[in-house]
């Protein structure tokens, strides 16, 4: 209530006078939005980030107030779900592509952006790097604002690289991984830190592999159930490619039982060559080493996950994820404009440059100043088509399957075609 408002209520006498002075306030406070956004982050200081950006936004928008809630991973995921399905749900909320979303349009609970992103020529959605937009994109409609987007590539150590003898911008083809494998090992080298007791982290070659050999069209065909799905060709070969990668014992001793966290202190403290990892594991594996330093950044390197010879997928496509705001059904009209502003090119300019992301918004890279995060940046700007992790693309259940029989092949203790079989057999049951 504003204090012209409160002084007329105090002044009135007759019940005309409160009636107008009532019609006010109920003008005041409908002029009054609140926009609700429930997001994932541990981070104060990116919390605080977040939070002068939604302040900003409310400057410039009179009558707009955003409401901004921190829930750490867990309890993000496990509150969503309850409030969804309430009328209590935030207008916006953090979320990742994949099963999961498609999951909640089939239940009503998020909006197709599709209509307004396409609108104008496609203004808003051409706003955004192609492969985020395509992430956003599940059978044809675009079911949240790109925010952010996520690479898997190979970190080395360069010092290992250079006793064994191994110059990493030779690696261009899958031989020519297996090769430098083969003598880091004859060097008394670990070739790969690996974390099979998370099972994940293992899935990453797997992928790889399938998208090296197939590209985006046998992804497609795979979801639309055509050519065999996931027991067509190129998803049989990427799993011979990972029994022949673990025939080889690339990773360290007890690999099958380390968890992600050992696995980054394992590269961090120098007992193994390479890890296949997420573009800010600069950081990562400096915080998990033993002196809490790591790997000196001089004496890291990355190169990108190398084709396979003879493989359909485009060289440049790329593996990851893509994160966003998805607008629930019941949204305000003003949570939709306020996401567009939040991950517009200025929005994210300030998140990239204070390291928080690497942004969905074209040209806003540009802000990022960590050199080998730019460096994912502008593989992803190049990047035709950007394969989400499987494990979210095809919904949890099909996921653990995907985890669980890629550890057993590396492992020797599946054959390829069985595995894309029971993959197929869980995508048909899902």
């Amino acid at each position: 209530m504003t204090k012209g408002i409160r002084t007329r209520l105090a002044r009135c006498l007759t019940a005309t006078c409160l009636a107008g002075a009532t019609l006010l306030l109920a003008a005041s406070a409908e002029a009054q939005t609140t926009v609700r956004l429930m997001h994932v982050e541990s981070n104060p200081a990116y919390a605080a980030i977040w939070r002068q950006l939604a302040d900003t936004y409310q400057a410039e928008h009179p009558g707009v107030t955003v409401e901004l809630q921190f829930l750490e991973n867990e309890a993000f995921k496990a509150k969503l779900p309850t409030l969804l399905q309430s009328n209590d749900a935030p207008d916006l909320f953090y979320s990742w592509t994949g099963g999961v979303l498609k999951a909640q349009r089939e239940a009503g609970a998020v909006q197709d952006l599709t209509a307004p992103m396409q609108a104008d020529g496609g203004a808003w959605a051409k706003s955004y790097l192609p492969a985020a937009v395509n992430g956003v994109t599940i059978d044809d409609q675009a079911l949240c604002v790109p925010l952010k987007m996520s690479m898997v590539g190979f970190f080395y150590n360069k010092a290992l690289f250079q006793k064994a003898g191994v110059d990493a911008a030779s690696i261009r083809t899958w031989d020519d991984f297996m090769g430098a494998v083969g003598k880091l090992k004859a060097a008394g080298i670990t070739p790969i830190a690996g974390g099979g007791g998370d099972k994940w982290p293992l899935h990453f070659y797997w992928s790889y592999l399938a998208l090296r050999l197939g590209g985006e069209p046998a992804f497609a065909a795979a979801k639309a159930g055509e050519n065999g799905g996931f027991t067509a060709a190129p998803f049989v070969e990427a799993f011979a490619k990972l029994k022949e990668l673990g025939a080889a014992e690339p990773f360290q001793a007890g690999y099958l039982g380390t968890r992600w966290q050992d696995t980054l202190a394992l590269f961090g403290d120098g007992r193994a060559a390479m890890l296949l990892t997420f573009d800010d594991s600069a950081n990562r594996q400096a915080k998990a080493a033993a002196d809490g330093k790591g790997i000196p950044r001089d004496q890291l390197g990355t190169f990108a996950f190398p084709i396979v010879d003879g493989g359909a997928g485009a060289p440049e496509a790329t593996f990851g994820g893509v994160n966003c705001w998805a607008v629930s059904r019941n949204a305000k009209p003003e949570a939709l404009d306020f996401a567009r502003w939040f991950t517009s090119e200025t929005a994210e300019r300030t998140m990239a440059e204070n390291g928080m992301l690497i942004p969905a918004a074209a040209g806003a890279e540009a802000a990022l100043t960590d050199p080998i995060v730019k460096g994912f940046a502008e593989q992803l700007k190049r990047s035709p088509f950007h394969q989400l992790f499987l494990d979210q693309d095809l919904g949890p259940s099909v996921g653990r399957v995907v985890n669980d029989v890629t550890v057993e092949v590396v492992s020797g203790q599946m054959e390829p075609e069985q595995a894309a079989q029971e993959i197929q057999d869980a995508f048909e049951l899902q």
